[in-house]
Parts: C-alpha cells; sequence; structure tokens
C-alpha cells in the first residue's frame, strides 16, 4: 500500500480530480463509488476499483473524499475509523461543517491518523483542467506532506490555519459567491427591463469595478445563457454550504442579513422545485417573464 492513493467520490468534481491525480502522481490509485459508471472509468484509466470503504483504506496511504455534504462524509467515516491506521492521511475536499471536521480529526488522531481539510473551489471545468482554488487546514508540517499531491488538480493551494481553517474558508468564499450571484441576477433583470442587454450590460460590468469570477462565469455564463444544468451545483448544495455560514454567524453572535435574505431566496427556489437546478436559477425568481419554459 505504499504510496497508494485512494479515492472515494467520483462525482462531478471528483472524477476528473481523481483522474488528474491518476495520471500526474505516478502513484497506483485504488477508487470507490456507489455509481457503476464514473467507477469503471476510472479503472479503463488504469485504476483499481475497491469493493468497499474499508477494502480502499486498507489498501491505501493517502485517502482523498469528494463527498456532496457532511451527511455523505459521515456516512463514509463509519467505514473509515474502524479500518484506519497510525500513519494514514484522509484529505476531504468537500465542504463541510466545522465542528464535524474537527470531531474526525480528534477521533483519526487518537489512532495516530491525520484528517486534512481541503475543501475545493472553481468550476467543473477547473477540475477538468487541474486549475482549482484549495483552502487547506492543518499545521504547517502537515500542509507540507499533502500539497504536492494536491497541486495536481490545483493552482492555488493556501494554507488557511488549523484543522477545520480550511472549511471556514470556503464556506465563507461560498456565501460571499452566492450573495454576489444575487446582485447580478437582480442586476441583468433591471436591464432586460430597461432597455439595456443582459450580455452586454455584464461586459460592460467586466471592465470596471463590478468585475468578479462571478460575474464572468454565474453571470454570463448561466445567469444570461440561461443555462441551470442538472448535477451541477445544485440550489440545495448551496443551501448547504450557506446553513453552514450562517451556523457560524450565530456561534460569533452576528446578525448577517445578507446570507439570512440569501437563506430565504433559496428555500422559495426550493419549493418552486428548482432545488435540483444548478443555484444561479435564483434568477428566475427575480423576474420570471424573461425565462421561458
Amino acid at each position: 500500500m505504499s504510496g497508494v492513493i485512494g479515492f472515494i467520490g467520483l462525482g462531478v468534481m471528483g472524477e476528473p480530480i481523481c483522474r488528474n491525480l491518476l495520471r500526474k502522481s505516478g502513484r497506483a490509485m485504488v477508487a470507490f463509488d456507489l455509481a457503476a459508471e464514473p467507477l469503471a472509468r476510472i479503472v479503463a484509466d488504469g485504476a483499481t476499483a475497491a469493493k468497499s470503504v474499508e477494502d480502499l483504506v486498507g489498501g491505501s496511504e493517502t485517502i482523498f473524499l469528494c463527498l456532496p455534504s457532511a451527511k455523505h462524509v459521515m456516512s463514509v467515516f463509519s467505514g473509515i475509523l474502524p479500518a484506519i491506521r497510525s500513519g494514514q492521511t484522509v484529505i476531504d475536499l468537500g465542504t463541510s461543517d466545522v465542528g464535524l471536521t474537527r470531531s474526525f480529526a480528534k477521533q483519526l488522531a487518537d489512532k495516530g491518523a491525520l484528517w486534512i481539510d481541503a475543501p475545493i473551489a472553481r468550476t467543473r471545468q477547473a477540475a477538468q483542467d487541474g486549475t482549482l482554488s484549495v483552502m487547506v487546514g492543518a499545521t504547517p508540517e502537515q500542509f507540507s506532506k499533502v500539497e504536492p499531491l494536491i497541486r495536481h488538480f490545483a493552482t492555488d493551494v493556501t494554507l488557511c490555519g488549523g484543522t477545520g481553517a480550511g472549511q471556514v474558508t470556503k464556506i465563507l468564499n461560498n456565501m460571499v459567491l452566492f450573495e454576489t450571484v444575487n446582485a447580478l441576477a437582480e442586476a441583468v433583470a433591471i436591464a432586460k427591463h430597461s432597455g439595456v442587454e443582459p450580455k452586454l450590460l455584464l461586459e460592460t460590468l467586466s471592465k470596471g469595478s463590478a468585475d468578479s469570477f462571478a460575474l464572468r462565469n454565474h453571470g454570463l455564463k448561466a445567469i444570461v445563457a440561461q443555462e441551470f444544468p442538472l448535477r451541477a451545483f445544485s440550489t440545495e448544495y448551496a443551501m448547504k454550504d450557506l446553513s453552514y455560514a450562517l451556523e457560524l454567524g450565530a456561534q460569533a453572535g452576528l446578525n448577517l442579513r445578507g446570507a439570512t435574505l440569501m437563506r430565504e431566496i433559496f428555500e422559495e427556489t426550493i419549493d418552486k422545485g428548482m432545488g435540483d437546478a444548478y443555484f444561479p436559477i435564483i434568477a428566475k425568481l427575480i423576474d420570471p417573464s424573461g425565462f421561458p419554459e
């Protein structure tokens, strides 16, 4: 198992990340997913399929998780904990609850193993291109151990602080993103009704102080293009990440009015049956007439 990488979770982001690790690391790879199709594709690329989470942990030195939510991580953790051994490292690439992250880290530390939170940011295309941004919660020594592996699928890898700090940073990244996308949706709706072409509006804003990654991606490629695919970052997943931010705010005694309003917007979007669609679909709430069925 020396040097073997284990990878659990071959979804929209996980599969291309796993593929980049397989192609660039030069290490043997063991993979596991409940869905047969992505697992078959990764095996065709040269990985070995594990029979179970426990089987994967038993044959790996470093284990990556790329799962949709804390609920999924908790389910997998129940298989990791009994199988983990001293010296192994688990790297969680998903966005998850900070308290749970610190609990997982402590339980692994008690067995001589390491849990590192390393949530990913950017798009599905960035995952395919190996240009993700990763926010890591670890000690400097732990970071130096895992950074070379992470750089096989990321161009920006930031040590954010100790255990849980990567999650805090990613959660706040997403909170700002959601509120920015809502502002873009409102701007596009006003433009449509005021005689300014939405694509021209956002292209013009991109040349000034309103420019952002959200504008160039979520604004132009989703809201203006009216492209809200399923199997992208859904409204329900966005709601989950926003709830983590609101929980952190509540723990700090802060009144997060913008984030609270965003929660209402996401709740209404989900109630209208759009929970599975790419979250910039919130634009439909503002101006339903602008989005013909």
